[in-house]
């Protein structure tokens, strides 16, 4: 008997959500309460289970679609008691050729499953499989803090966080330490520049989830409506006061520049959007634009008012790079 699966009741006021992902494919086995599906509305994430044990049929609501509550989603062919659990699995898996193993796993890994279907099995939630997919983590190596000790979503950020591989090696440490600031007991140098642009390119599209696009329409309502404010914080100049006064007039000398404050304020900022990146993106039409570099504004004082030349790639340069361009933008703005 073929069962329909349906949009539920999202909450009060939603009527609308949008099919993020199907966690099973056409034909899959399915056990009764086994996640289906991922919707997204305006307000929250959620899965739809499946009602009833058997296979999933056909699928009506395709990823990326946008549906309304009680809409169908898809259909599951309903099986005889026993049909569709893991027996069902079992049967497929011994009846699987020679080669089947090996594709099994590599499916399983970009799925975030683990084994095989033992994530399945220890009804492992979909957002945590996900990331593991994408971080390449075995969930079979993480350990569940979740009830009955099932993998979470913070199982899965934290074994990543912990894995070696996220270890950064010493050389690349210690050119970015140079990039950063000057040991002590040396100078700020010109020489020193960040690390070199990342391979995989300047900028990064991601698609945005119908939660967030949301919020970004929510908080561009707010700043075209609300007041704006400017908040100020302290913060502890000293170590860097002792550092310029210990060094300005050997880094005159050296580089026939000025060290000033505002490349301590450019280099720091860099780092700053480098640990954040989201504050160092912005959204193009439905996607939000992650870049790997970064151009940095710095407001210079004219008889005409104050303007703001870019420094672009600045986290690619030293000190002295830096003061070195500011000076020559400042000239530019001034004539």
């Amino acid at each position: 008997m073929s069962v329909e699966i349906r949009v539920p009741t999202l909450g009060e006021s939603v009527t609308e959500a949008t099919v993020a992902k199907w966690l099973k494919k056409a034909g899959d086995a399915v056990a009764v309460d086994e996640p289906l599906v991922e919707l997204e509305t305006d307000k929250v994430s959620l899965e739809v289970p499946a009602s009833v044990a058997g296979k999933l049929g056909e699928i009506k609501a395709a990823e990326g679609s946008d549906v309304e509550v009680g809409a169908l989603l898809g259909t599951i062919e309903e099986g005889a008691a026993g049909d569709a659990g893991g027996d069902a699995g079992g049967k497929a898996e011994e009846t699987e050729p020679a080669s089947a193993p090996e594709a099994a796993d590599e499916d399983a890994h970009r799925d975030g499953k683990g084994f095989g279907h033992r994530a399945a099995a220890d009804h492992t939630g979909p957002a945590a499989r996900k990331i593991a997919g994408e971080k390449r983590l075995d969930l079979a190596t993480v350990e569940g803090t979740g009830p009955k000790g099932n993998v979470t979503k913070g199982d899965v950020l934290a074994a990543e966080a912990a894995s070696p591989a996220r270890q950064v090696p010493a050389p690349e440490r210690s050119q970015e330490r140079a990039g950063a600031e000057p040991a002590r007991g040396e100078e700020p140098s010109a020489d020193r520049t960040g690390p070199a642009p990342a391979a995989r390119g300047r900028e990064e599209r991601v698609k945005m989830t119908r939660l967030r696009k949301r919020i970004a329409e929510r908080l561009k309502e707010a700043q075209n409506t609300a007041a704006m404010l400017t908040t100020f914080n302290e913060v502890d100049m000293s170590a860097v006061i002792d550092l310029r006064k210990r060094y300005k007039d050997r880094f005159v000398q050296r580089h026939g520049v000025k060290l000033g404050f505002m490349s301590f304020f450019v280099k720091a900022c860099c780092h700053a959007l480098k640990e954040v990146p989201e504050v160092n993106a912005e959204i193009d039409g439905q996607d939000i634009v992650y870049k790997n570099y970064v151009h940095m504004g710095v407001a210079v004082g004219t008889p005409t008012g104050l303007v703001v030349p870019v420094v672009r790639d600045a986290d690619q340069m030293g000190f002295a790079a830096i003061e070195k361009k500011i000076g020559e933008l400042g000239l530019r703005a001034r004539d």
